[in-house]
Protein backbone atom coordinates (compact mmCIF):
# COMPACT_ATOMS: atom_id res chain seq x y z
CA UNK A 1 0.00 0.00 0.00
CA UNK A 2 1.29 3.47 -0.89
CA UNK A 3 -0.30 6.60 0.54
CA UNK A 4 -0.36 9.75 -1.64
CA UNK A 5 1.36 11.60 1.20
CA UNK A 6 4.22 10.89 3.59
CA UNK A 7 2.81 9.24 6.71
CA UNK A 8 5.70 8.76 9.12
CA UNK A 9 4.59 6.00 11.46
CA UNK A 10 6.38 3.77 13.90
CA UNK A 11 6.75 1.24 11.07
CA UNK A 12 9.22 3.41 9.19
CA UNK A 13 10.74 4.93 12.32
CA UNK A 14 10.51 2.29 15.10
CA UNK A 15 13.07 4.04 17.27
CA UNK A 16 11.09 7.28 17.37
CA UNK A 17 9.74 5.95 20.64
CA UNK A 18 9.70 8.43 23.51
CA UNK A 19 11.54 5.82 25.54
CA UNK A 20 10.85 4.17 28.88
CA UNK A 21 10.13 5.54 32.35
CA UNK A 22 13.41 4.03 33.56
CA UNK A 23 16.12 4.62 30.98
CA UNK A 24 17.69 1.51 29.49
CA UNK A 25 20.22 0.86 26.78
CA UNK A 26 18.77 -0.13 23.42
CA UNK A 27 19.19 -3.65 22.11
CA UNK A 28 21.31 -4.49 19.09
CA UNK A 29 18.95 -7.33 18.13
CA UNK A 30 15.44 -6.04 18.84
CA UNK A 31 13.71 -2.68 18.48
CA UNK A 32 11.90 -1.13 21.44
CA UNK A 33 8.50 -2.55 20.57
CA UNK A 34 9.81 -6.06 20.06
CA UNK A 35 11.23 -5.87 23.58
CA UNK A 36 7.84 -4.67 24.84
CA UNK A 37 6.16 -7.66 23.24
CA UNK A 38 8.69 -10.08 24.71
CA UNK A 39 8.36 -8.61 28.19
CA UNK A 40 4.59 -8.99 28.06
CA UNK A 41 4.79 -12.61 26.90
CA UNK A 42 7.23 -13.48 29.68
CA UNK A 43 5.20 -11.76 32.40
CA UNK A 44 3.37 -13.67 35.11
CA UNK A 45 0.16 -11.77 34.32
CA UNK A 46 0.20 -13.00 30.73
CA UNK A 47 0.62 -16.64 31.75
CA UNK A 48 -2.31 -16.34 34.13
CA UNK A 49 -4.61 -15.51 31.22
CA UNK A 50 -4.58 -19.24 30.41
CA UNK A 51 -6.99 -19.84 33.31
CA UNK A 52 -9.04 -16.66 33.17
CA UNK A 53 -12.59 -16.60 31.83
CA UNK A 54 -13.51 -15.21 28.46
CA UNK A 55 -17.18 -16.27 28.66
CA UNK A 56 -17.02 -19.76 30.16
CA UNK A 57 -15.26 -20.55 33.44
CA UNK A 58 -12.20 -22.75 32.85
CA UNK A 59 -13.72 -26.02 34.11
CA UNK A 60 -16.72 -25.83 31.76
CA UNK A 61 -14.73 -27.20 28.82
CA UNK A 62 -11.24 -27.39 27.36
CA UNK A 63 -12.23 -26.09 23.93
CA UNK A 64 -13.70 -22.74 24.93
CA UNK A 65 -11.70 -19.53 24.62
CA UNK A 66 -9.77 -18.21 27.59
CA UNK A 67 -8.30 -14.75 27.98
CA UNK A 68 -5.00 -16.18 26.74
CA UNK A 69 -6.30 -17.74 23.52
CA UNK A 70 -8.40 -14.64 22.91
CA UNK A 71 -5.35 -12.40 23.32
CA UNK A 72 -3.40 -14.51 20.83
CA UNK A 73 -6.25 -14.26 18.33
CA UNK A 74 -6.42 -10.48 18.79
CA UNK A 75 -2.66 -10.25 18.24
CA UNK A 76 -2.92 -12.23 14.99
CA UNK A 77 -5.60 -9.91 13.63
CA UNK A 78 -3.71 -6.82 14.82
CA UNK A 79 -0.53 -7.96 13.07
CA UNK A 80 -2.43 -8.57 9.83
CA UNK A 81 -4.02 -5.13 9.96
CA UNK A 82 -0.74 -3.40 10.83
CA UNK A 83 1.09 -5.18 8.04
CA UNK A 84 -1.51 -4.24 5.43
CA UNK A 85 -1.77 -0.64 6.64
CA UNK A 86 2.04 -0.34 6.80
CA UNK A 87 2.10 0.26 10.54
CA UNK A 88 4.44 -1.17 13.17
CA UNK A 89 3.48 -4.82 13.63
CA UNK A 90 5.51 -5.21 16.82
CA UNK A 91 3.79 -2.32 18.60
CA UNK A 92 0.37 -3.49 17.40
CA UNK A 93 1.10 -7.02 18.59
CA UNK A 94 2.39 -5.86 21.99
CA UNK A 95 -0.74 -3.78 22.59
CA UNK A 96 -2.99 -6.66 21.54
CA UNK A 97 -1.23 -9.13 23.83
CA UNK A 98 -1.46 -6.74 26.81
CA UNK A 99 -5.00 -5.43 26.34
CA UNK A 100 -6.63 -8.00 28.69
CA UNK A 101 -3.96 -8.24 31.40
CA UNK A 102 -6.08 -6.28 33.87
CA UNK A 103 -9.11 -8.55 33.77
CA UNK A 104 -9.82 -10.37 37.06
CA UNK A 105 -10.98 -13.99 37.32
CA UNK A 106 -14.49 -14.85 36.09
CA UNK A 107 -14.65 -12.23 33.36
CA UNK A 108 -17.17 -9.42 33.68
CA UNK A 109 -18.81 -11.09 36.70
CA UNK A 110 -15.55 -10.84 38.63
CA UNK A 111 -15.09 -7.27 37.46
CA UNK A 112 -18.57 -6.29 38.66
CA UNK A 113 -17.91 -7.87 42.06
CA UNK A 114 -14.62 -6.06 42.57
CA UNK A 115 -16.15 -2.80 41.41
CA UNK A 116 -18.99 -3.12 43.96
CA UNK A 117 -16.67 -4.13 46.80
CA UNK A 118 -14.18 -1.34 46.10
CA UNK A 119 -16.94 1.28 46.12
CA UNK A 120 -18.38 -0.21 49.32
CA UNK A 121 -14.91 0.21 50.87
CA UNK A 122 -14.82 3.91 50.04
CA UNK A 123 -12.94 3.78 46.74
CA UNK A 124 -15.34 5.86 44.64
CA UNK A 125 -13.75 4.97 41.31
CA UNK A 126 -14.25 1.25 41.96
CA UNK A 127 -12.47 -1.26 39.75
CA UNK A 128 -11.52 -0.76 36.12
CA UNK A 129 -9.71 -3.49 34.18
CA UNK A 130 -7.90 -0.92 32.05
CA UNK A 131 -6.50 0.80 35.12
CA UNK A 132 -5.58 -2.62 36.50
CA UNK A 133 -3.57 -3.39 33.36
CA UNK A 134 -1.56 -0.22 33.90
CA UNK A 135 -1.02 -1.14 37.58
CA UNK A 136 0.30 -4.55 36.51
CA UNK A 137 2.61 -3.13 33.86
CA UNK A 138 4.02 -0.32 36.00
CA UNK A 139 3.91 -1.67 39.56
CA UNK A 140 2.57 -5.16 40.29
CA UNK A 141 4.92 -7.21 38.12
CA UNK A 142 8.05 -7.83 40.20
CA UNK A 143 10.58 -9.40 37.86
CA UNK A 144 13.43 -6.92 37.54
CA UNK A 145 16.01 -5.94 40.12
CA UNK A 146 16.11 -2.28 39.08
CA UNK A 147 12.41 -1.40 39.06
CA UNK A 148 8.83 -2.54 39.56
CA UNK A 149 6.70 -3.27 36.51
CA UNK A 150 7.83 -4.17 33.01
CA UNK A 151 9.13 -0.70 32.09
CA UNK A 152 7.46 -0.69 28.68
CA UNK A 153 7.82 2.14 26.17
CA UNK A 154 5.73 5.29 26.42
CA UNK A 155 3.83 4.21 23.29
CA UNK A 156 2.84 0.85 24.80
CA UNK A 157 1.67 2.35 28.11
CA UNK A 158 -0.16 5.19 26.34
CA UNK A 159 -1.92 2.79 23.96
CA UNK A 160 -3.05 0.49 26.77
CA UNK A 161 -4.20 3.42 28.95
CA UNK A 162 -6.39 4.67 26.10
CA UNK A 163 -7.85 1.24 25.50
CA UNK A 164 -11.25 2.71 24.68
CA UNK A 165 -10.16 6.08 23.34
CA UNK A 166 -9.16 9.40 24.96
CA UNK A 167 -9.45 9.61 28.76
CA UNK A 168 -11.02 12.83 29.99
CA UNK A 169 -11.51 11.43 33.51
CA UNK A 170 -8.65 9.02 34.11
CA UNK A 171 -8.80 6.44 36.94
CA UNK A 172 -6.49 7.31 39.89
CA UNK A 173 -3.54 5.06 38.99
CA UNK A 174 -3.45 6.32 35.40
CA UNK A 175 -3.88 9.93 36.53
CA UNK A 176 -0.93 9.61 38.95
CA UNK A 177 1.23 8.06 36.25
CA UNK A 178 0.24 10.88 33.89
CA UNK A 179 1.55 13.41 36.43
CA UNK A 180 4.99 11.79 36.38
CA UNK A 181 5.03 10.73 32.73
CA UNK A 182 2.50 12.74 30.66
CA UNK A 183 0.49 10.37 28.46
CA UNK A 184 -1.57 12.97 26.53
CA UNK A 185 -4.68 11.29 27.90
CA UNK A 186 -7.22 13.51 26.16
CA UNK A 187 -5.80 12.93 22.70
CA UNK A 188 -6.28 9.90 20.48
CA UNK A 189 -3.80 7.04 20.58
CA UNK A 190 -1.50 5.83 17.82
CA UNK A 191 -2.84 3.98 14.79
CA UNK A 192 -1.34 0.79 16.20
CA UNK A 193 -3.35 1.20 19.42
CA UNK A 194 -6.49 1.90 17.41
CA UNK A 195 -5.82 -1.28 15.41
CA UNK A 196 -5.43 -3.35 18.59
CA UNK A 197 -8.73 -2.05 19.97
CA UNK A 198 -10.67 -2.91 16.81
CA UNK A 199 -8.91 -6.27 16.47
CA UNK A 200 -10.27 -7.06 19.94
CA UNK A 201 -13.84 -6.42 18.75
CA UNK A 202 -13.38 -8.52 15.62
CA UNK A 203 -11.88 -11.43 17.54
CA UNK A 204 -14.33 -11.76 20.41
CA UNK A 205 -17.48 -11.26 18.34
CA UNK A 206 -16.52 -13.91 15.82
CA UNK A 207 -15.05 -16.44 18.20
CA UNK A 208 -17.99 -16.11 20.57
CA UNK A 209 -20.03 -17.43 17.65
CA UNK A 210 -17.87 -20.56 17.67
CA UNK A 211 -18.04 -20.97 21.46
CA UNK A 212 -21.77 -20.27 21.60
CA UNK A 213 -22.60 -22.88 18.96
CA UNK A 214 -20.22 -25.40 20.55
CA UNK A 215 -21.88 -24.86 23.94
CA UNK A 216 -25.34 -25.37 22.45
CA UNK A 217 -26.54 -21.90 23.45
CA UNK A 218 -27.89 -21.22 19.95
CA UNK A 219 -27.98 -22.76 16.48
CA UNK A 220 -25.78 -21.45 13.70
CA UNK A 221 -28.75 -20.74 11.42
CA UNK A 222 -30.26 -18.42 14.04
CA UNK A 223 -27.45 -16.00 13.19
CA UNK A 224 -29.05 -15.32 9.81
CA UNK A 225 -30.60 -12.25 11.45
CA UNK A 226 -27.21 -10.65 10.71
CA UNK A 227 -27.32 -9.79 6.97
CA UNK A 228 -23.63 -10.50 6.33
CA UNK A 229 -23.82 -13.84 8.14
CA UNK A 230 -26.89 -14.82 6.11
CA UNK A 231 -24.93 -14.14 2.91
CA UNK A 232 -21.84 -15.99 4.09
CA UNK A 233 -23.79 -19.03 5.30
CA UNK A 234 -25.43 -19.21 1.88
CA UNK A 235 -21.94 -19.12 0.34
CA UNK A 236 -20.66 -21.87 2.65
CA UNK A 237 -23.71 -24.07 2.06
CA UNK A 238 -23.41 -23.59 -1.69
CA UNK A 239 -19.79 -24.69 -1.68
CA UNK A 240 -20.09 -27.46 0.93
CA UNK A 241 -23.67 -28.77 1.15
CA UNK A 242 -24.34 -30.98 4.16
CA UNK A 243 -21.21 -29.85 6.04
CA UNK A 244 -21.01 -30.86 9.71
CA UNK A 245 -21.77 -28.08 12.21
CA UNK A 246 -18.20 -27.71 13.47
CA UNK A 247 -16.75 -27.27 9.99
CA UNK A 248 -19.66 -25.10 8.87
CA UNK A 249 -19.11 -22.81 11.86
CA UNK A 250 -15.40 -22.50 11.19
CA UNK A 251 -15.99 -21.73 7.51
CA UNK A 252 -18.39 -18.97 8.55
CA UNK A 253 -16.10 -17.49 11.21
CA UNK A 254 -13.03 -17.35 9.01
CA UNK A 255 -15.01 -15.62 6.26
CA UNK A 256 -16.45 -13.15 8.75
CA UNK A 257 -13.00 -12.25 10.07
CA UNK A 258 -11.68 -11.83 6.54
CA UNK A 259 -14.60 -9.58 5.53
CA UNK A 260 -14.26 -7.46 8.66
CA UNK A 261 -10.49 -7.06 8.35
CA UNK A 262 -10.80 -6.12 4.68
CA UNK A 263 -13.53 -3.63 5.54
CA UNK A 264 -11.38 -2.02 8.25
CA UNK A 265 -8.43 -1.73 5.85
CA UNK A 266 -10.58 -0.07 3.18
CA UNK A 267 -12.31 2.30 5.60
CA UNK A 268 -9.11 3.26 7.42
CA UNK A 269 -7.21 3.85 4.16
CA UNK A 270 -9.99 6.12 2.93
CA UNK A 271 -9.94 8.13 6.17
CA UNK A 272 -6.16 8.52 6.05
CA UNK A 273 -6.23 9.67 2.43
CA UNK A 274 -8.99 12.15 3.23
CA UNK A 275 -7.23 13.76 6.22
CA UNK A 276 -3.61 13.22 5.08
CA UNK A 277 -1.92 13.21 8.51
CA UNK A 278 1.82 13.63 8.18
CA UNK A 279 3.01 12.16 11.47
CA UNK A 280 2.09 10.27 14.62
CA UNK A 281 1.49 13.65 16.28
CA UNK A 282 -1.07 14.49 13.58
CA UNK A 283 -2.83 11.18 14.25
CA UNK A 284 -3.12 11.97 17.96
CA UNK A 285 -4.28 15.55 17.48
CA UNK A 286 -6.74 14.91 14.65
CA UNK A 287 -9.69 14.44 17.01
CA UNK A 288 -10.96 11.41 15.09
CA UNK A 289 -10.48 7.66 15.21
CA UNK A 290 -8.89 6.66 11.91
CA UNK A 291 -9.08 2.88 12.31
CA UNK A 292 -12.74 2.04 11.87
CA UNK A 293 -15.36 -0.09 10.13
CA UNK A 294 -17.66 1.15 7.40
CA UNK A 295 -21.21 2.12 8.37
CA UNK A 296 -22.57 -1.05 6.74
CA UNK A 297 -20.17 -3.25 8.69
CA UNK A 298 -20.97 -1.38 11.90
CA UNK A 299 -24.64 -2.28 11.37
CA UNK A 300 -23.76 -5.96 10.96
CA UNK A 301 -21.54 -5.80 14.03
CA UNK A 302 -24.26 -4.12 16.10
CA UNK A 303 -26.86 -6.76 15.21
CA UNK A 304 -24.38 -9.54 16.02
CA UNK A 305 -23.54 -7.97 19.39
CA UNK A 306 -27.23 -7.69 20.26
CA UNK A 307 -27.78 -11.33 19.34
CA UNK A 308 -24.81 -12.54 21.40
CA UNK A 309 -25.80 -10.38 24.36
CA UNK A 310 -29.30 -11.88 24.47
CA UNK A 311 -28.58 -15.45 23.45
CA UNK A 312 -25.14 -16.00 24.99
CA UNK A 313 -24.00 -13.51 27.62
CA UNK A 314 -27.46 -13.48 29.26
CA UNK A 315 -28.22 -17.17 28.74
CA UNK A 316 -29.53 -18.80 31.93
CA UNK A 317 -26.63 -21.29 31.99
CA UNK A 318 -24.08 -18.51 31.78
CA UNK A 319 -26.01 -16.36 34.29
CA UNK A 320 -26.16 -19.21 36.81
CA UNK A 321 -22.40 -19.77 36.76
CA UNK A 322 -21.67 -16.02 36.79
CA UNK A 323 -23.89 -15.53 39.85
CA UNK A 324 -21.99 -18.26 41.69
CA UNK A 325 -18.54 -16.91 40.91
CA UNK A 326 -19.62 -13.32 41.56
CA UNK A 327 -20.69 -14.37 45.06
CA UNK A 328 -17.39 -16.21 45.59
CA UNK A 329 -15.41 -13.12 44.55
CA UNK A 330 -17.28 -10.94 47.06
CA UNK A 331 -16.72 -13.45 49.85
CA UNK A 332 -12.99 -13.58 49.12
CA UNK A 333 -12.82 -9.78 49.18
CA UNK A 334 -14.67 -9.55 52.50
CA UNK A 335 -12.48 -12.25 54.04
CA UNK A 336 -9.17 -10.57 53.18
CA UNK A 337 -10.49 -7.13 54.15
CA UNK A 338 -11.27 -8.53 57.59
CA UNK A 339 -8.18 -10.74 57.81
CA UNK A 340 -5.41 -8.88 55.90
CA UNK A 341 -2.76 -10.71 57.89
CA UNK A 342 -3.73 -13.84 55.95
CA UNK A 343 -2.65 -12.38 52.63
CA UNK A 344 0.43 -14.14 51.19
CA UNK A 345 3.72 -12.86 52.56
CA UNK A 346 4.70 -11.27 49.24
CA UNK A 347 1.66 -8.99 49.52
CA UNK A 348 1.93 -7.91 53.12
CA UNK A 349 4.43 -5.12 52.44
CA UNK A 350 2.64 -3.59 49.45
CA UNK A 351 0.03 -1.46 51.20
CA UNK A 352 -1.03 0.29 54.39
CA UNK A 353 -3.46 -2.19 55.89
CA UNK A 354 -4.53 0.29 58.61
CA UNK A 355 -6.20 2.50 55.98
CA UNK A 356 -9.43 0.97 54.65
CA UNK A 357 -9.13 2.34 51.13
CA UNK A 358 -5.47 1.34 50.87
CA UNK A 359 -6.35 -2.09 52.23
CA UNK A 360 -9.17 -2.40 49.69
CA UNK A 361 -6.75 -1.52 46.89
CA UNK A 362 -4.31 -4.18 48.12
CA UNK A 363 -6.99 -6.85 48.41
CA UNK A 364 -8.37 -5.92 45.00
CA UNK A 365 -4.92 -6.20 43.40
CA UNK A 366 -4.46 -9.62 44.98
CA UNK A 367 -7.84 -11.02 43.89
CA UNK A 368 -7.67 -9.46 40.42
CA UNK A 369 -4.42 -11.34 39.84
CA UNK A 370 -6.00 -14.71 40.61
CA UNK A 371 -6.91 -17.19 37.91
CA UNK A 372 -10.39 -18.73 37.88
CA UNK A 373 -8.94 -21.99 39.14
CA UNK A 374 -6.95 -20.45 41.99
CA UNK A 375 -9.87 -18.25 43.08
CA UNK A 376 -12.23 -21.24 43.24
CA UNK A 377 -9.66 -23.33 45.11
CA UNK A 378 -8.91 -20.50 47.53
CA UNK A 379 -12.61 -19.97 48.16
CA UNK A 380 -13.13 -23.68 48.73
CA UNK A 381 -10.13 -23.88 51.06
CA UNK A 382 -11.29 -20.95 53.18
CA UNK A 383 -15.02 -21.43 53.29
CA UNK A 384 -15.23 -25.23 53.30
CA UNK A 385 -13.08 -25.13 56.44
CA UNK A 386 -15.46 -22.69 58.07
CA UNK A 387 -18.52 -24.71 57.07
CA UNK A 388 -17.13 -27.77 58.91
CA UNK A 389 -16.49 -25.98 62.20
Amino acid sequence: MTYPFELKTYASHPEQSRGRFYEQESSADRNSFQRDRDRIIHSAAFRKLKFKTQVFVYHEGDYFRTRLTHSLEVAQIARSLCRTLELNEDLGEALALAHDLGHPPFGHAGERSLDEMMKASGVETGFDHNEQAIRILTFLEHRYGAHDGLNLTWEAIEGIAKHNGPLHQAPPSIARLDEDWPLELTSHSSLEAQVAALADDIAYNNHDIDDGVRAGLFELDELRVVPLIADLLAEVDGLYPGLATERRTFELVRRMINYMVTDVVDCTTAKLKEREPQSVADIRSAGVTFVAMSDAMKDNDRILREFLFTRMYRHHRVNKMMAQVQSATKELFEYFMNEPQNLPQDWTFLGDKSDEQARARLVCDYIAGMTDRFALEEHRRLFDVYSRT
